[in-house]
């Protein structure tokens, strides 16, 4: 099992990805090698890459379109209406009800992430835009920025693990579903959240637990700047405009769930905002890439993940691993589901990204966890928690980069103490538990 070139792979991923080696890089390498540690030549293993990273296609596009379609919202002016309503009500209140202002902060926060993952998809690009103008605000209630960084990555990982829209729609239709049908698993799209349930679940406690027990204590911030007024300049949109863009984004989640595509749903988003706002071809062209530019690094990961399950595949090193794996583990699924969780951790982490994950989890853990006599649910809770394992966690995701960059804003916000820590400790721990859950009870 040690020699299994497919072993061997995943573990030299894992120490570049660990060493801080570009992700694409060590995707494309440990590929590469594994290929050759295997019966397959340097051309047989070059062509299986390359077969496989057309398998990617379609996510990589999914996401540029989604870029453009955040950034167009972003320029609309609907995010800084949201950011400076909130700021106006906090400062309405402040003085008179401060355990309610903190409450509806944390709510809005809450709700506003988890609408960038389902229903308004711009995923961590409105923290930029609503988190620093609140900072000054989080500073006078003394709030712990802990919670805020445990709500934030919440809203960001647990809806696009279970929701089937937006994000969520290519981590559960596209990306999950679509890997454990080529890896031998039929099952229908509308079980997938019915099996990610369990495992939510132990992230809706992770996120009550942070917020009642671990970070209820006031946490002194020094107030250099007021970072609420920093906003000099606030794009002034009429009530008709608002109800405009709104009635958009309705239409573009219409269209994505009619067509079941999430490039028919952002091409449709990106098309009416940028009509609507009557920008002219030279600025469209321009919104265009910066928000390919916004997702490009995760499509490319998700591509050479891809390649790389295509070359894990053709080795032939995979049903090796489930015979060598199930000889060890024999009957016991409890033993088994609990280290099939442990190593999605471990992959997760080195990658940094959910996403791009599960191909090459998809491509080991299916028929491995169907050998082991695990059913068509708990194998698909066992491949979507880990795969989502380690996304908070990981000082290298998205999700915890995104929320360091606006609470850091003025420097009191270190990114591994206050945002990796917690929300490793407060989600990734509770979704091995629940996940182990999911997989013995399904």
């Amino acid at each position: 099992m040690i020699t299994n070139p497919v072993v061997l792979s995943v573990c030299l991923m894992l120490v570049l990805s660990l060493l801080r080696v570009n992700v694409v890089l060590a995707l494309s390498i440990s590929g590469i090698i594994g290929g050759l540690l295997s019966d397959l030549s340097l051309t047989e293993t070059i062509a299986a890459f390359e077969a496989g990273l057309g398998d990617g296609a379609q996510i990589a596009l999914s996401y540029a379109l989604l870029g453009a379609f955040a950034v167009a919202i972003a320029r609309s002016g609907l995010t800084d209406m949201i950011a400076n309503k909130i700021v106006r009500l906090v400062n309405l209140h402040k003085d008179q009800h401060l355990s309610l202002v903190k409450w509806m902060m944390l709510g809005a926060i809450i709700l506003m992430a988890v609408s960038s993952q389902n229903l308004v998809p711009v995923h961590i690009a409105f923290i930029p835009i609503l988190i620093p103008p609140l900072i000054a605000v989080f500073n006078q209630l003394n709030m712990d920025r802990r919670i805020i960084a445990c709500c934030i990555t919440f809203g960001l990982v647990t809806t696009y693990m279970w929701l089937p829209y937006g994000f969520g729609s290519i981590f559960l239709n596209q990306l999950l579903h679509g890997n454990i049908l080529s890896a031998g698993l039929t099952i229908d799209k509308s079980q997938l959240p019915i099996a990610m349930t369990i495992p939510a679940l132990g992230m809706v406690l992770g996120l009550l637990t942070a917020i009642f027990f671990s970070y209820r204590q006031p946490r002194t911030y020094q107030t250099t700047i007021n970072t609420s007024e920093k906003r000099t300049s606030e794009i002034q949109t009429s009530p008709l405009k608002t109800c405009l863009n709104i009635t958009i984004i309705i239409v573009a989640l219409v269209v994505n769930v009619y067509t079941e595509s999430i490039i028919m749903g952002a091409l449709t988003g990106f098309l009416l905002l940028t009509t609507a706002s009557g920008l002219k071809p030279q600025n469209s062209q321009d919104l265009f890439v910066e928000g390919v530019k916004l997702m490009a690094l995760i499509g490319f990961i998700m591509i050479a993940a891809n390649g790389f399950a295509g070359v894990m595949k053709a080795t032939g090193g995979v049903p090796d691993l489930v015979n060598s794996a199930q000889s060890i583990l024999g009957d016991n699924k409890a033993f088994a589901a609990a280290m099939l969780l442990l190593m999605g951790l471990l992959i997760t982490m080195g990658i940094g990204s959910s996403f791009s994950t599960i191909p090459i989890i998809a491509a080991i853990y299916v028929p491995l966890a169907l050998s082991l006599g695990f059913s068509e649910l708990a194998t698909v809770a066992l491949v979507g928690t880990s795969a989502a394992l380690g996304d908070a966690g990981s000082p290298a995701s998205d999700s915890t980069l995104g929320p360091t960059a606006g609470l850091n804003s003025d420097g009191q916000h270190d990114h591994i103490l206050d945002t990796v820590v917690p929300t490793f400790l407060h989600f990734n721990l509770p979704l091995l538990v629940f996940g182990w859950i999911a997989a013995i009870v399904l």
